[in-house]
């Protein structure tokens, strides 16, 4: 008897939720940061947290959005520089828990390279994108400790809305 091919989801596995997150280049100039978010408007996305690192002659936009291949064809299309990271985006549940998640990772001596809030409130609740040194280790450890991880398709649209979601 034959089997049929396992596609690439299912041969893989469990994979845990994960986010990319876009640095995107500009020049530091009047009216640069408006000119890259409008380039999501009224697509079928939303930006769900974003971060502004300046300097002189240029700013980074670090952003989560809820549809990274969309955002990436975007950003080519305008020929914005930018790279990508893996991230998490941890949802920090009823009570902002920004201590027990700090505590966890020490726990295993994992360091926070850096980390924002998000735009969004998934499940009505706060959440943090974070990027670490050792993003499999964290998730495991997050997951052991019982924060909920989430993906981007929690994000916009396909989010499971609280009370206070802003989308």
């Amino acid at each position: 008897m034959s089997q049929a091919p396992l596609s690439n989801a299912t041969s893989r596995g469990y994979e845990h939720p994960r986010n990319i997150q876009f640095s995107v280049f500009i020049n530091n100039r009047v009216g640069q940061l408006l000119e890259l978010i409008q380039i999501f408007d009224n697509q079928a996305l939303t930006i769900a947290a974003i971060n502004v690192i300046d300097s002189a002659d240029y700013s980074v936009v670090r952003m989560v959005t809820s549809h990274s291949d969309l955002a990436r064809s975007l950003l080519e299309r305008t020929k914005h520089s930018f790279s990508v990271t893996e991230i998490l985006v941890v949802d920090l549940g009823v009570e902002a828990k920004l201590t027990e998640l700090c505590a966890a990772l020490l726990s295993a001596e994992i360091n926070i390279h850096f980390a924002y809030p998000l735009l969004v409130r998934p499940a009505g609740h706060a959440a943090v994108a974070l990027h670490c040194d050792d993003r499999i280790l964290a998730t495991e450890v997050l997951l052991r400790r019982r924060f909920q991880l989430l993906a981007e398709n929690d994000l916009g649209e396909n989010g499971t809305p609280g009370e206070d979601f802003v989308g």
